[in-house]
């Protein structure tokens, strides 16, 4: 699995009509591109000085199938729309890790009932 993670930093003159404009491209994605396994993006919350102004995060069974989206037509026009918007994208793929117990005779982590549970 690779996981593509794209966050976007906005020109100053960008408007909530350009960012809905983007959300609903974003949004019609999924149906359009088979290869997308999972799909996720949204606006910055807290605004703080280091942070980005939109982040997307979606994941693909293999760089080829990554390749496919990157290239489709569909995927094409949310580029060139971002080109325009942005004044600065940072982009990081990578290959998801496998989850690993420990010890097999170790009880599963995230199954665990005391996860929120204080000493």
């Amino acid at each position: 699995m690779i996981t593509h993670v794209v966050m976007m930093k906005f020109k100053p003159e960008v408007c909530d009509n350009d960012i809905d404009e983007l959300e609903a491209l974003l949004d019609g994605l999924p149906d359009k591109i088979d290869e997308i396994q999972s799909y996720d993006f949204g606006r910055d919350l807290v605004g703080s000085d280091r942070s980005y102004n939109f982040a997307l995060v979606s994941v693909f069974a293999n760089r080829d199938t990554l390749k496919h989206y990157q290239e489709h037509p569909a995927h094409q026009v949310v580029v060139k729309k971002l080109g325009g918007m942005c004044e600065h994208i940072a982009v990081v793929d990578y290959r998801n890790a496998p989850y690993r117990q420990q010890d097999e005779n170790e009880p599963d982590p995230l199954k665990r009932n005391d996860l929120f549970r204080r000493p």
